[in-house]
């Protein structure tokens, strides 16, 4: 008898047991092979694209050969006097979880031909026959993994990703402080440039499975509640309480001065889209709210003290 299982040895990492949110989707290893499964699969060709988008949403694009020209959103985040060619596709970013699932079926209705970007709204449940995707990484401490949701399929066989030497960065923040491990992290981020679709690595999936998703949903909105309750007044953003929030988005003015300010105090506030504000005016909507947009952090690492340390250094320099 030839027993091709290890037997013994050292013990790895455990082998989670929790239910696994959108166990059901499609597994993949990155939000951008996500759309780039979608475009191959559903042979797009054309696709309408928010001015307001990360570069990376672009150059799934020119991978997979589609053709792309960009459009306005509005102040309500959906998308502003667009009209699609006959066989263009939609492209819509769930900015910060804001857009409701009656929005999304409107669009549906409208356009047909929607794709749904949740990156930032990974507790939105898709709607039936919207192609759906998310982003793992955005919200827990995985390194890598994207969900997808579509209807039609790839007939190849994809090759499925590795994970466990992309870790560093994530075990050494557990246990140190983020700014040493911040170019490694940098570093993982690119890697998903020019990478190919596969399917997501046995690992993520493992701690994906370890995450008590209700605990995360609860506190994230916990979290954006008590900042809109401190900062509805002054935010000029009209927002509605997504479930399961990605950040709190506080649009003020001179918001690359406050970030920097932040950042000073070990407040880490990102800027999303670096790359709007080098190739759009600013006297546009796009580089103003890329400019001056503050994502504050609700994640379920922060309770209620927390957010009312932010609330007090926010306050102190706007």
């Amino acid at each position: 008898m030839i027993w091709r299982k290890e037997i013994g040895g050292y013990i790895q990492l455990e082998t989670y047991q929790r239910p696994m949110l959108y166990d059901d989707a499609i597994l993949l290893n990155n939000g951008r092979s996500c759309l780039r499964y979608i475009l191959e699969a559903r042979k797009i060709n054309k696709i309408a694209l928010p001015g307001f988008c990360c570069a990376s949403v672009r150059n799934a694009c020119v991978q997979s050969a589609v053709q792309y020209r960009q459009y306005s959103i509005r102040e309500d985040w959906l998308p502003y006097q667009v009209k699609l060619a006959e066989d263009e596709w939609l492209y819509v970013v769930n900015f910060y979880g804001q857009l409701s699932h009656d929005d999304i079926k409107s669009l549906k209705d409208k356009y047909e031909r929607v794709i749904i970007d949740n990156a930032q709204a990974y507790f939105s449940k898709p709607l039936a026959s919207v192609d759906t995707f998310y982003t793992c990484r955005k919200f827990f401490g995985v390194a890598d993994g994207g969900v997808l949701y579509t209807s039609s399929y790839l007939k190849d066989d994809l090759a499925q990703d590795e994970s466990f030497n992309r870790m560093h960065f994530l075990l050494g923040r557990f246990e140190r402080s983020a700014s040493e491990f911040y170019d490694e992290y940098l570093q993982n981020e690119k890697q998903f440039n020019d990478g190919e679709i596969k399917t997501m690595s046995k690992l993520t999936q493992n701690l994906l499975h370890g995450i008590d998703y209700e605990h995360v949903s609860l506190r994230r909105t916990e979290n954006f509640c008590i900042l809109d309750d401190a900062f509805n007044k002054i935010n000029a953003l009209p927002l509605r309480i997504p479930q399961g929030a990605f950040a709190y988005p506080l649009l003020v003015e001179n918001g690359l001065e406050i970030r920097r300010k932040l950042i000073e105090q070990k407040i880490y506030i990102p800027c999303l889209w670096p790359n709007v504000l080098e190739e759009l005016d600013k006297v546009t909507a796009e580089y103003n709210m890329a400019a001056n947009i503050l994502p504050l952090p609700v994640d379920q690492r922060y309770g209620a003290e927390d957010m009312e340390y932010i609330i007090g250094v926010v306050q102190e320099n706007i």
